[in-house]
């Protein structure tokens, strides 16, 4: 296998510091002292990470955004794995039409599907309540699990599943005893994506939620149309700590390779 040479080491060590760039600069600027946005020339300072604790808005709209992914990505999965084994394993009329359907909301920009979702939760009685926020999410992160499950199912031998049926395993006991295990990675790995993406999605989530159900990132957004101080950096930088703490875990336990990629 070629090894990179210098100018390719150098094109990826600048790639990969204009992507944390941003990241480095929230950091940054969390640990100011001062009551606006500035970088810490002057000391650090955790002044803005003890206040955290004096808005409980912002505590209860985490908990509420960890809620809101924990059952959204778990219902979009429980609907994705059947959906990825009749599109990977079968052919049937209308496969193509159906597949496209349930990756639409992909291609549908959020502001479209926030009005809709909330038009539509208006005249079903489902406006500002947390059913209908997640179902409202599930659809949006269905795609992303779908696609991950699909993978995973697409390129699997079909083997031992068939040496399975030949010794008279049902279509269930196949499906549970071999090709769960097999497609294992790829649906943690769409669940992981669907739960980022749930957690993190703000633009829908806008028009339909409510004071009782509203996620962090829409509450950080309306305390930023209201003022700008470095407490939503330092809300922030816990965030990414907390995500890539959750990244190292899950490769230490797991390995990422096997939950992003899908390789058993």
């Amino acid at each position: 296998m070629r090894k990179n040479g210098p100018i390719e080491l150098v094109f990826h060590t600048l790639f990969i510091a204009f992507i944390l760039a941003p990241l480095l600069a929230v950091v940054a600027v969390s640990f100011t002292g001062k009551g606006y946005l500035s970088m810490p020339t002057d000391g650090l300072s955790i002044r803005w990470f003890k206040a955290i604790l004096t808005y409980p808005g912002f505590i209860d709209a985490f908990w509420m955004s960890l809620y809101l992914a924990l059952a959204s990505a778990s219902i979009a999965v429980a609907f994705a794995i059947p959906a990825a084994v009749a599109i990977g394993r079968y052919r049937f009329p209308g496969r193509d039409s159906i597949s496209a359907v349930f990756l639409s909301p992909m291609m549908i920009p959020a502001v479209v599907l926030g009005v809709s979702f909330l038009r539509f939760f208006n005249q079903v009685g489902l406006s500002g309540t947390f059913l209908g926020i997640t179902l409202a999410h599930v659809i949006i992160i269905m795609p992303y699990a779908l696609r991950l499950v699909l993978a995973s199912i697409t390129g699997l031998p079909r083997d031992a599943e068939q040496a399975a049926a030949t010794l008279g395993a049902t279509g269930w006991t196949t499906f549970r005893r071999i090709t769960l295990p097999l497609i294992l990675p790829g649906i943690a790995g769409g669940w992981l994506l669907a739960f980022i993406t749930s957690f993190d999605e703000v633009t829908m989530s806008i028009f339909v939620a409510s004071p009782q159900t509203m996620t962090l990132p829409v509450r950080m957004y309306h305390h930023i149309a209201q003022t700008i101080h470095p407490l939503i950096a330092s809300i922030s930088t816990v965030l990414i700590v907390m995500t890539v703490v959750l990244m190292m875990v899950l490769d230490r336990l797991y390995g990422l390779d096997r939950i992003l990629v899908g390789k058993g």
